[in-house]
């Protein structure tokens, strides 16, 4: 799943099939791009990355929201595994620096005036009472010779 083959997806599609509202996927990669082009050039660097911006964060959402490892992200994208995983610890600390994508504390939800009810259901295993196994209904013959 690459950014050019969902990009023309409507925006419930696009939420059903990457997680997040376009709107909100289009704010992610806004706020990735900023924070890149904020970044001193080096003059010593490596391989600059293979893809762009949004298929950068599209592998970060479907490492979050699939549970897909990072081998199989890999396969998908033809990249390593390793070049995966350094993609996505960059997305991950660029998005929660940002701080606009984060969930509200306990402090915050605590405050909030919500009511909550607590089902509470016994489970517990229960013993089933069978037959015991024994030889007393079984009769045997006996051997007398062995030929």
């Amino acid at each position: 799943m690459q950014w050019e083959n969902i990009k023309h997806y409507k925006s419930s599609s696009f939420q059903r099939l990457v997680g997040v509202q376009s709107a909100t996927f289009q704010a992610m990669v806004n706020e990735v791009k900023k924070k890149i082009e904020k970044q001193p050039k080096k003059k010593k660097g490596g391989r600059p990355f293979r893809f762009g911006v949004e298929d950068q964060v599209l592998m970060t959402l479907m490492y979050w929201r699939e549970y897909r490892t990072m081998f199989h992200i890999g396969v998908d994208y033809g990249i390593s595994e390793s070049a995966v995983c350094r993609t996505i610890n960059r997305i991950e600390n660029i998005l929660s620096k940002s701080k606009k994508f984060q969930l509200p504390g306990k402090k915050e939800l605590s405050k909030a005036k919500w009511s909550y009810e607590v089902y509470v259901v016994d489970a517990t295993e229960s013993p089933i009472e069978r037959p015991k196994k024994n030889n007393t209904g079984i009769t045997q013959a006996k051997r007398n010779s062995i030929l």
